[in-house]
């Protein structure tokens, strides 16, 4: 069941909430944590009731091997529970690799071997990443020392929660459960709840009227780069509309699954803070899918031994990270890539830190470490969206001008549109119509740029915040108060996106 469609936003969402405080009100605590948590079984089942049932059966592997995990450690010390500890994080590991990575991985041997393998279908569970790496971090926080000891419901409702089970914020349990004991969540509040809707729509109209038009821009010349390869304007046309695209899709997810859990009471962290204004790598990643960085500096970096090793060990420990990173993104070798282009660039941004700090370089200056930031993104994008190597191979010899200022495909289509043809002669061809499809992704990708560079972001409007739920808000423009003109625009906004609902199209990190 996607964010994004009919099912969900008209049917699906308002009985929850409705049944959510009720229960409450006349019920307990109780009974509307278990009604939230059959809501969110009802929710992942909706795409398969075989992998609703692997998904608890895992749940309840994880919780058990937990609870092993805080008594021996209770009993014995932390020696003791760490085999457990191990046990629990390679079975999660495990299943996580075959769903995942199994044919992949044989593939990889076949191309290297020419030995064939014949393995049937493997279906990718949906959210497998995402709630693989969420009770990961249980496990590793239980051998710590911290002793939650949660009830088996509290720990699947943790894990389930539909606003952030698909595609995260990845959420630590210390973040979640608690906030199901305070009385306050289980009370309508008005401004929570509003503040809930603004985050939902604004989500909406970012998937809807820019993620989905400007990837449309992009698709074609990376699926067709490999037979005709792009020129300049349009390779680089594909890999800016990619990056806006993916940014606006991921974000939008992002701010669905705060505002939705923001309408029961509960908090979500931030997943991003305008990444693209980042002046280096360093910043990027502190900005970019900031719950999924965070996990793989806390349950990577750090036990590899981070930074207290000097710096080669360092340096390996980053590039480790990065490549594991990037292949957690998706089972193919232009993901690895992907993961060791940003691995690089933050260890060359780590070496002219240090240049700069003995004084042995100037700084860039803002603008010049903005374009190179975004153009080492940019780049590394492209192997990101390509299928295949000869795919990301054509598109960056587009990018540097080996293939020319524009491919026959690309010029024809020019030769075509409104702007080649003219639009009185285009209108008079095709008709109002096609002028508003054409018009349509080329006004969203204009749009985006704006917003990236000029617009607060979303949590900068609602909340007055940037990294974190728990700050102090500081950031007061434009800043959002519930009032009746807040509500109409919101509205207003939230009918213009269910009239773009009818092509329906899923997140792009539902495929991770």
């Amino acid at each position: 069941m996607l964010f994004n469609s009919h099912v969900f936003i008209l049917a699906f969402l308002p009985i929850v909430l409705v049944g959510y405080f009720t229960i409450a009100a006349r019920l307990g605590q109780k009974p509307a944590r278990f009604w939230l948590l059959a809501a969110s079984l009802v929710f992942y089942g909706w795409w398969s009731l075989p992998h609703l049932g692997l998904l608890i059966v895992w749940m309840v592997t994880n919780w058990a091997v937990g609870e092993r995990i805080a008594q021996i450690r209770l009993d014995a010390g932390p020696q003791a529970s760490r085999p457990w500890m191990i046990l629990g994080v390679t079975a999660n590991l495990a299943g996580l690799c075959y769903y995942k990575y199994t044919n992949f991985l044989l593939a990889s041997v076949t191309s290297l071997t020419g030995i064939e393998f014949a393995v049937g279908a493997i279906i990718l569970p949906l959210a497998i990443s995402f709630h693989s790496f969420q009770q990961i971090a249980y496990l590793a926080d239980l051998q710590r020392g911290q002793r939650p000891g949660y009830a088996l419901p509290d720990y699947l409702l943790f894990v389930s929660f539909f606003p952030q089970l698909i595609a995260g914020p990845i959420v630590h349990h210390h973040e979640l459960v608690p906030q199901w004991k305070a009385k306050e969540t289980y009370a309508l509040q008005d401004t929570a709840f509003a503040q809930g809707v603004a985050f939902f729509t604004m989500g909406l109209v970012k998937k809807l009227a820019l993620a989905d038009p400007i990837s449309g821009l992009a698709a074609p010349t990376f699926a067709t780069a490999a037979a005709s390869a792009p020129g300049f304007a349009d390779a680089w046309l594909a890999v800016i509309a990619f990056s806006l695209g993916l940014y606006f899709d991921f974000s939008a997810y992002s701010d669905m699954a705060v505002g939705l859990a923001r309408m029961f009471n509960i908090q979500l962290p931030y997943n991003f803070h305008s990444p693209y204004k980042a002046r280096s790598i360093i910043e990027f990643w502190r900005r970019w899918h900031m719950t999924l960085s965070r996990f793989l500096r806390d349950y990577l970096y750090i036990p590899l031994g981070g930074n207290r090793k000097g710096g080669v060990r360092r340096s390996i420990n980053l590039m480790i990270t990065m490549l594991l990173g990037g292949l957690w993104h998706g089972a193919a070798w232009t993901f690895v890539v992907w993961g060791a282009l940003h691995g690089a660039f933050l260890l060359i941004n780590h070496a002219w830190n240090g240049l700069r700090e003995a004084g042995r370089v100037a700084g860039l200056g803002a603008v010049p470490s903005h374009v190179l930031t975004l153009t080492a993104v940019a780049f590394s994008w492209t192997f990101f969206a390509a299928p295949d190597f000869a795919s990301a191979w054509a598109i960056v010899e587009g990018m540097t001008g080996f293939n020319g200022w524009i491919s026959p495909a690309a010029g024809a289509a020019w030769a075509a549109s409104p702007l080649g043809l003219g639009v009185s002669a285009f209108g008079a061809q095709h008709g109002a119509w096609a002028m508003l499809d054409w018009a349509a992704p080329a006004c969203a990708l204009v749009l985006a740029l704006a917003v990236v560079a000029l617009a607060p972001n979303s949590q900068e409007i609602i909340d007055g915040r940037r990294f974190a739920v728990d700050e102090v808000p500081v950031w007061g423009r434009l800043r959002f108060q519930p009032s009746l003109k807040v509500g109409l625009l919101a509205g207003a906004a939230f009918l213009f996106s269910l009239n773009l609902l009818a092509d329906v199209q899923a997140f792009v990190y539902f495929q991770f």
